[in-house]
Parts: C-alpha cells; structure tokens; sequence
C-alpha cells in the first residue's frame, strides 16, 4: 500500500442519503477503508445496493481487494439511523435492559441479521455506559434518551454483553462504546464542549467493568468518547490520551483489538483542534480509525497522517501498527479476497 491508502484505511467517513451510493467513490479510489451510513437511510435494498457498490469500489492492492468496513449506529430507540422496510423498530437500550440476557442476545442476533442482509457489517453499538440513577436524565448523551442498559455497572454489562454477543452471532462486528465512559457527564460531546469533564473517573472505575466484560464476551470493536477524565489525564480529552488509549485500554485492560473514535468531524467537544490533528493525536494515542461525520474532512486528515508519518519515525510505526490491526480485522471478517 502507498502512504495515503495507509492512512485511507484509517479513516471511517460517513455517507448520508443526500451524497448517493456514490458519495465516497472519489475517498474510495484513495483507500477509504471505513464508512459511516449516517443521516437517515430507509429501506433495505437501498441501503443493500449502496453496500454492494461500496464493495465494488473498494481499493486493491497486488490483485487483492481490501474491502470496507461498512458501518452503522444501529443501537435502537432514538438511535437507529437505518429504518423502514427490512428494519426492526429496535427499543431502546433502557428497555432491552429489561430482557432476559438470552431473549436479548435472540433478538439481538436478528437485528444483526437485518444488518447483514443490508451489507452492513460494523454496527456501532452497544452503549456500555453506566448512568447512575441520581443522574438519569440529565446525562446529556445516554440517560436523556434512554440508551443506557441500566444505572449499574452490573445491570450494563448483562445488557450490552448480551446485545454484542447477539451482533456477532449473526455477522456483525459489534462496538462497545464509549470508552472510558461518559455516563457521568452532563453535557453531549456532539453538542457542546462545556459540561464533557468526569472528575470520578479513574482507572479502577467500576464503570470500566462493563467495557471490559464485552471485551472478553467476544470480538469487538471499541469506541472511545470524547470527554475528560483529569484523574486519568488531566491534559488531554480521552481521543488524544496516551493515558487513556494506550495505557489504560491496551495495557491495563489488555485490549489488542481496532479502537475507533466517536465523531471528530462536526462534534463541539472537538471543535478546537485543527481538522488534521484530530486524526494524528487520536493514532499517537494508541487509536486506530478517525471517524468524521463530514466527508470533506478526508484529505485534510489523509494529508495530515502522510505527512507526520513521513517526518516522524515513532509515528510512522504507530500508523503501521494501527494499519495491521484494521486489514487483521478485515482478514478475520473475509473482507480481503483475491480479483
């Protein structure tokens, strides 16, 4: 690969139904590894035949194609970006709490299969946050809209363990996320900047039990959010934390698997740090895929991954090690064929 398709297949760019199945063709040629659908897609065939061209226009390499990871935020309730025919009306997270782990990981499974019918084989989901009960819904991003499994780390590791189990049975590589928690804060990442800092935080957190849980149920994917822990680091956000990434996740929690960021494209948390560097600090940390939910974003942060990797020996490893960790994935998902 060149150094611009290394760093292509750490980016996860989002398609909405405005830009058509034809959207990232141009990224594609680049070697876009990762989409996003985002935006409100309706329909199964649809969605299918824009998955189907994705694949189709996917880079290759020395004869072979390196296919993409095709993702979506499926979780249910106030989030399901993907509805109408083929597509259950999913509860939310609150109410999937409510089930039996089994009769969870069932249904689960069938959303999955749903998924992978629609050529979707990432899905971004489950939320392993724990939103204490004094909090609840004055959690911006989790307990204003239910998507938590529970106030206890208990009651979240039964419901998001159950739900992945049920992702990956059917197919799916499942998400568990946000990393290291945003339960506890008040303000919404997406939205804001201000009220995103947990002060409890540490890295014997009780909270942690349930990411690490899901981590040890089966294969997955884990986001990280874009809040601060100052008792973790108090310099960073958690994307562009050694601390966090490197040495909590991977070190501490033994995590060897694809770590992606929540949105860094048009999130307020973020809003401050140039566009390129949103991409280079997040893998310096020890991350893997840069996900931006605005696609002229992409050369901008290409751009800034080829150029440090060519001035900064260290970097330059991270981002081959971070490359292999992604096509390893893609291998494991039979996403890397011959023709």
């Amino acid at each position: 690969m060149t150094p611009t398709q290394h760093a292509g297949q750490l980016l996860m760019v989002a398609l909405t139904p405005q830009m058509g199945t034809n959207g990232l063709d141009a990224q594609l040629a680049d070697g876009l590894g990762s989409m996003l659908y985002l935006g409100g897609w309706t329909g199964r065939s649809s969605v299918a035949a824009t998955s189907e061209h994705l694949q189709d226009s996917a880079v290759r390499v020395g004869g072979t194609r390196v296919g993409v990871l095709v993702a979506a935020d499926q979780e249910g309730g106030e989030v399901q970006q993907l509805t109408g025919e083929g597509f259950s009306t999913i509860p939310s997270g609150r109410e999937q709490g409510a089930l039996a782990p089994a009769e969870l990981t069932r249904q689960a499974k069938g959303w999955g299969a749903e998924l992978e019918q629609a050529g979707v084989n990432v899905n971004l989901a489950p939320t392993t946050d724990t939103v204490p009960a004094e909090i609840g819904r004055g959690n911006a991003p989790i307990g204003q809209y239910g998507r938590e499994y529970g106030s206890t780390p208990a009651a979240v590791t039964r419901g998001a363990t159950a739900f992945a189990k049920g992702m990956h049975a059917a197919g799916v590589m499942p998400t568990t996320k946000h990393f290291p928690g945003i339960g506890r804060i008040t303000g919404n990442t997406d939205a804001t900047a201000s009220g995103i800092t947990d002060s409890t935080a540490t890295t014997s957190d009780p909270h942690l039990a349930p990411f690490a849980a899901a981590m040890r149920a089966t294969p997955t994917l884990v986001m990280v959010g874009s809040a601060r822990y100052p008792k973790i680091d108090a310099d960073n956000q958690a994307p562009f934390s050694r601390a966090v990434v490197t040495d909590l996740l991977r070190e501490q929690m033994g995590f060897d698997g694809v770590v992606v960021t929540d949105d860094v494209g048009v999130a307020k948390a973020v809003a401050d740090v140039p566009v390129g560097q949103r991409a280079t600090r997040f893998i310096a940390a020890g991350g893997d895929v840069v996900l931006t939910a605005d696609a002229t974003q992409t050369q901008t942060m290409t751009s800034a991954i080829v150029r440090r990797a060519a001035s900064d020996e260290d970097f330059a490893e991270q981002v081959q090690a971070s490359v292999t960790r992604v096509l390893t994935l893609k291998e494991d998902m039979g996403l890397l064929r011959c023709g």
